[in-house]
């Protein structure tokens, strides 16, 4: 049978609100919102991001994670590419992700860590929205640098000063109608 028009569509529908729901949640762990974090997974989600570091419930995983990413100064997760296979109800989706996490060390000084991982997510649409409904992350590659930049130095001679958590993050006034309290 060929694809029609409106299979296309409701196809593509569902593989932007998957897109959606992964980005929501990238944003989610950079600027530190549990909320935002909490609806991109399903209550009884679970999260395996990396064995050493937490395997459980995901609302768990927030509780245990935002604290740790507070204590950075800042962190960013760019999302690459993804693999989308949709079937039903259901969706397995694999994303690749850069996340770069500007640290403390105990003598106040900063550095910088790189990582290169992958989500291997399973998605499950209930009342017409897509959530994670078990995460396994597996790292690919990392670097850690014994450096950061000097903000205050600026950079290029543009001092600018850098995003932050939420509420305090410029996107926040931006974006209010889309991401209300």
């Amino acid at each position: 049978m060929a694809a029609t028009v409106s299979m296309i569509q409701t196809e593509l529908a569902h593989r932007e609100a998957i897109r959606d729901c992964l980005a929501r949640c990238a944003r989610g762990l950079d600027r530190c919102d549990v909320e935002l974090l909490r609806g991109a997974y399903w209550p009884d989600a679970t999260d395996d991001h990396m064995e050493g570091l937490f395997v459980g419930n995901a609302y768990e995983f927030i509780d245990f994670i935002v604290p740790i990413l507070k204590k950075m100064d800042q962190t960013q997760h760019f999302l690459g590419n993804m693999l989308i296979d949709i079937h039903g109800n259901f969706a397995d989706i694999e994303t690749y992700y850069q996340s770069i996490h500007r640290v403390r060390r105990s003598d106040d000084a900063a550095y910088d860590v790189v990582v290169n991982c992958r989500y291997l997510d399973n998605m499950e649409l209930r009342d017409d929205e897509w959530r994670i409904l078990r995460r396994v992350v597996v790292p690919d590659w990392f670097r850690i640098f014994p450096d950061s930049a000097d903000w205050s130095a600026g950079f290029m001679g543009v001092k600018a000063e850098p995003g932050g958590r939420k509420p305090n993050d410029r996107s926040y006034q931006l974006l209010a109608a889309a991401f209300p309290d």
